[in-house]
């Protein structure tokens, strides 16, 4: 009886050891969420001064591909006044100046990790009057 005791304590650990051990190993195959990337037409199929999508909701680190479609020229370009938090440096350096002329021409810009979650807008330079802007929506 008392070997029957003795052995129980030492059982409960090794049961309680193994459950932590298949515990850490899920936690540990658990993979962060991949990044995506989103592409932006800059002028419809139908040769409309918009982007299409217009509107586009990522999260932070996801990277949006803006592909030259119709009516070149075209960039984007966010506004330094209306980005969240007024961050000025963020717009630039999300913000695409040089113009693409070439249908398929493309250039990325990714959203940083530490992104602050809100509405980013952003416009055509060359179609601004026009009417061609855009907005990204950086999810929480």
């Amino acid at each position: 009886m008392m070997k029957f005791k003795a052995a129980i304590p030492r059982r409960l650990g090794l049961l309680l050891s193994a459950i932590l051990l298949v515990v850490a190993s899920f936690a540990l195959s658990a993979a962060p969420a991949a990044a995506e990337t989103y592409t932006v037409k800059m002028g419809t199929d139908k040769g409309l001064l918009q982007f299409e999508p217009a509107t586009l909701t990522v999260k932070p680190g996801d990277t949006v591909k803006w592909q030259m479609n119709k009516v070149p020229p075209h960039n984007a370009v966010f506004d330094d006044t209306k980005v969240p938090g007024g961050d000025k440096a963020l717009a630039k350096k999300l913000s695409h100046e040089k113009l693409t002329f070439s249908p398929g021409e493309s250039f990325e810009t990714t959203f940083p990790a530490d992104a602050t979650p809100g509405e980013y807008p952003y416009y055509c330079q060359p179609h601004r009057g026009a009417g061609m802007a855009g907005k990204i929506i950086v999810e929480g």
